[in-house]
């Protein structure tokens, strides 16, 4: 795709869904393991349990399902008996469960203080703007391609409605490739420890424990990641 219209599809993604996913809110308690999340990049309701991630500021690995997959959907059904996602693993709860709603209000309940933003709080209007964002990119971040498994998952820093983060996630998803989600909104605190690690404030930041890799610059990101792990 043309990168000036894949940037302009990524943007009307992120204008459907208004402010959601760009600031961190009150947070709770901080869970002693990071959570784990089965997903894939453009499924509307995984949207907005990565919307609630960001706005409470917690780490998630993310074990991508995109539609045929073969790496971590098998494994997903294997767990909670459905192919249906999202599927939140919290080790810190011994918690494992389906549907977005009843996930962000767990992740509420025991990560944040007071309730989940409006912009998740709206019911069938919440879906229907989720739902857009997702028709805005088409299959991007949906269908699985052929890739080599890593050794290591890998990182990346983002937060959920920067245009160029999702641009990143969604060839980590496509290639199922595994990776510790860092999310870095507006406000939040944990910014300060981001920018002494790679030197400026600057999403999406790709690290790859694998290759020694670290870079900046989403289509720089997706060529890397097509070039080392596409088949």
């Amino acid at each position: 795709m043309n990168r000036t219209l894949d940037i302009g599809l990524s943007v009307a993604s992120t204008v459907f869904r208004g402010a959601a996913g760009v600031k961190v809110g009150q947070l709770g308690p901080r869970p002693a393991q990071p959570l784990e999340l089965y997903e894939f990049e453009n499924c509307p309701f995984c949207r907005k349990v990565r919307e609630a991630l960001c706005a409470l500021d917690l780490e998630v690995r993310i074990l991508p399902c995109p539609k045929q997959g073969e790496r971590y959907r098998p494994e997903a059904v294997k767990r909670g008996g459905r192919a249906m996602f999202p599927y939140l693993v919290d080790p810190n709860t011994g918690t494992e469960m389906y549907e977005s709603d009843e996930i962000i209000d767990h992740l509420y309940e025991n990560y944040g203080s007071g309730s989940p933003p409006l912009s998740l709080r709206l019911g069938p209007l919440t879906n229907l703007s989720s739902s857009l964002a997702s028709a805005a990119r088409g299959t991007l971040g949906t269908r699985r391609q052929p890739s080599k498994a890593p050794e290591q998952p890998l990182e990346l820093w983002s937060f959920e409605a920067s245009p160029f983060c999702r641009i990143a996630r969604e060839k980590l998803c496509s290639l199922e490739l595994p990776y510790l989600l860092h999310n870095v909104g507006k406000d939040s605190p944990s910014r300060e420890a981001f920018v002494e690690r790679s030197g400026k404030m600057q999403v999406p930041w790709l690290r790859d424990p694998n290759t020694g890799t670290e870079m900046f610059e989403s289509d720089e990101i997706v060529t890397y990641l097509a070039e080392t792990y596409g088949a």
